[in-house]
C-alpha cells in the first residue's frame, strides 16, 4: 500500500471520528465528561465495550499467537466471562449505590485517604504506561507505512497522534467515548469479518470448507489439561482470565467509567453480560483469522516473519489481496489503537482530577472545569513524552518489561478491594501504601527465583493473583481487631 493511500484512509476515519465526537460532546459539563451524566443507553454501551476491550496490540497479536498457542486463549476468555459475572453482580451494584465518580472513592470510605490515593496512583502509573505502549505500537506502524517513507521524524508522528487523541476527547470525555467506541467497534468488526471473507476466498473456501479447515487444523486445539508447567494449562489460563478481568476491568477506572455511565446498575449489568458474550465471539474470530493466515502463507509459500505479530500486517498489506484488505487492516488498527489511547486519556484525567487533585473541593463548577481541562492537556503531554521515551530506548524487551510492570501494579488494587469486600475489620490506613509497594517487590523476588526455589516452576499470569494475596495478607496484619465496619458500606 502506498503511504498516500494509508494516510487518506486514516484522515477519512478521523473526519468521521471528530464528527461523532462533536455531536456527542455538545454542552458537556464535568458530570458528562466523567460519567456521561449517567444517561448512556445500555445497549450502546454494550456495543461500545466490544471495541473498548480490544486494543491495537490485540488486533495485531492474537492472530499471530495461534501458531504457538493454538486456541488456548479461549480458556482465558472463559475466565473473562466468570470475572465479568463478579463485576456485574458484586462490584457494579456497590459502585452505583455509592454514586461514585471514581471507583477508588470506595477505598477512601473503606480504609481512608491513604488507601484511596494509593489505589489512584497505582492506577495512574499502570494506565499511563499501558496506554503509551499501545500508542507506541500504532505510531511505529504509521512510521513504517506513512511517515518514514516521507522522511517525517518520529517525534512529529507522535505529536500528530497525541493531538488527535486530545482533540476528540477534549470536549465530551466519557459522554463522547461511548459513541466513538461504538464507531471503533463497527470499524473493527467489519474489518475483521471482511478480512476473513477475503482470505477464505483467496483460499477458495466456502463456509463449510472454512469450518472444516479450522476444525481439522492442529492449531485449533482449545483445552490443555496435560501439563501443569505449561503456560497453556487450563486452570492457569482460566483463573488468570477471571482475576485479570476483575482487576483490569472491574477495578480499572478506564473501563468502569463506561459501565457507570448507564442509567442504573441493572442497565449496566445487561450491558456487561451482552458485551462479554459478543467479545468472546470477536476474539474467537481473531483466532480463526490466525488459522487462515498461516494456511494462506503455507499454500503460497510465503516465509513466516520472525515475529508472529508481523504476520497479519505482512499479509494484509503485502499485495496478496485486493487493496480493500489493506484498507480494512489500517482502519481496524487505527480505530482500535486511537480509541484505546483516547479512553485511557479520559480515565487518567478523571482519576487525577477526582482522586488526586480532589476537584470536588472547588465550589465553582467553572473553576473545576478549568482544572479538568488543564489536567487533560497535561496527561496528553505526559503520554506523548512516554511514547518518545519508548522509541528512544528502541528495545522490545523494555516494552515487555513495561507490560509486566503494568500487571504488577493491578495486584495491590485487587488485594485492597478484596480485603474491603470480605473482611469487616478496619485497618491502620496510614501503613497501606507500604503494603501496596512491598507486595509487588515480594512478587518480583519470587518470580526471579521461582525456578530455583520451586523446582523449575515458572510464574506466568498468575503472578497477579499472588500479588493480590500478599496485599490481602498485609492488610490482615494491619487489622484493628475490635473495630468493624459494614463491608457493603
Amino acid at each position: 500500500m502506498s503511504p498516500l493511500l494509508v494516510l487518506s484512509v486514516i484522515l477519512a476515519y478521523f473526519v468521521v471520528l471528530f464528527g461523532v465526537s462533536w455531536w456527542s460532546g455538545r454542552k458537556t459539563d464535568n458530570a458528562g465528561f466523567f460519567v456521561g451524566n449517567r444517561r448512556s443507553p445500555w445497549h450502546v454501551v454494550a456495543f461500545a465495550m466490544i471495541g473498548a476491550s480490544i486494543s491495537g496490540v490485540t488486533f495485531v497479536s492474537v492472530p499471530g499467537m495461534v501458531g504457538a498457542s493454538g486456541f488456548s486463549y479461549m480458556q482465558m476468555v472463559l475466565g473473562f466471562v466468570a470475572g465479568q459475572l463478579v463485576i456485574a453482580f458484586v462490584l457494579t451494584p456497590l459502585f452505583y449505590r455509592m454514586e461514585l465518580v471514581s471507583i477508588y472513592g470506595y477505598l477512601e470510605k473503606r480504609f481512608g485517604v491513604s488507601a484511596y490515593q494509593t489505589g489512584a496512583w497505582f492506577f495512574f502509573v499502570s494506565k499511563m504506561l499501558g496506554a503509551a505502549v499501545r500508542l507506541y505500537l500504532v505510531c511505529a506502524v504509521l512510521q513504517f507505512l506513512v511517515f518514514g517513507p516521507w522522511g517525517v521524524p518520529f517525534a512529529l508522528n507522535v505529536l500528530f497522534s497525541i493531538l488527535v487523541v486530545w482533540l476528540y476527547t477534549f470536549r465530551g470525555g466519557v459522554k463522547s467515548l461511548v459513541w466513538t467506541d461504538s464507531l471503533k467497534t463497527f470499524c473493527l468488526v467489519m474489518s475483521l469479518f471482511l478480512t476473513i471473507y477475503y482470505i477464505a476466498d483467496g483460499l477458495q473456501l466456502d463456509w463449510g470448507g472454512l469450518v472444516a479447515m479450522v476444525g481439522d487444523s492442529p492449531m485449533s486445539r482449545v483445552f490443555f489439561f496435560d501439563d501443569v508447567d505449561d503456560g497453556r494449562y487450563f486452570f492457569k489460563q482460566f483463573l488468570a482470565g477471571a482475576f485479570t478481568m476483575v482487576a483490569m476491568n472491574g477495578l480499572d477506572q478506564d473501563m468502569m467509567q463506561r459501565n457507570l455511565s448507564c442509567r442504573n446498575y441493572r442497565d449496566s449489568q445487561k450491558n456487561m453480560m451482552v458485551s462479554i458474550l459478543l467479545q468472546s465471539v470477536v476474539i474467537l474470530s481473531f483466532l480463526i483469522l490466525g488459522v487462515l493466515l498461516y494456511a494462506f502463507a503455507e499454500r503460497r509459500g510465503i516465509p513466516l516473519p520472525s515475529k508472529s505479530d508481523e504476520l497479519f500486517p505482512m499479509i494484509a498489506t503485502g499485495g496478496y489481496f485486493p487493496v480493500a484488505v489493506g484498507v480494512l487492516f489500517v482502519v481496524g488498527l487505527v480505530s482500535s489503537a486511537y480509541s484505546a489511547a483516547g479512553s485511557a486519556l479520559t480515565a487518567l484525567t478523571t482519576s487525577f482530577s477526582v482522586d488526586i487533585l480532589r476537584v470536588e473541593k472547588y465550589v465553582s463548577e467553572g473553576q473545576a472545569v478549568r482544572i479538568r481541562k488543564r489536567v487533560h492537556a497535561g496527561m496528553a503531554v505526559l503520554m506523548g513524552c512516554t511514547v518518545l521515551v519508548f522509541n528512544f530506548l528502541n528495545n522490545t524487551s523494555v516494552i515487555n518489561a513495561v507490560y509486566t510492570l503494568v500487571s504488577y501494579t493491578y495486584g495491590p488494587i485487587l488485594g485492597l478491594f478484596a480485603f474491603g469486600f470480605f473482611v469487616r475489620h478496619r485497618v491502620r490506613g496510614k501503613f497501606i501504601p507500604f503494603v501496596a509497594v512491598l507486595s509487588p517487590l515480594l512478587c518480583l523476588v519470587l518470580d526471579v527465583n521461582s525456578e530455583r526455589w520451586l523446582g523449575g516452576y515458572s510464574f506466568s499470569y498468575e503472578i497477579l493473583i499472588l500479588n493480590a494475596l500478599f496485599t490481602f495478607l498485609g492488610c490482615c496484619l494491619l487489622m484493628k481487631r475490635k473495630n468493624v465496619v459494614n463491608v457493603g458500606l
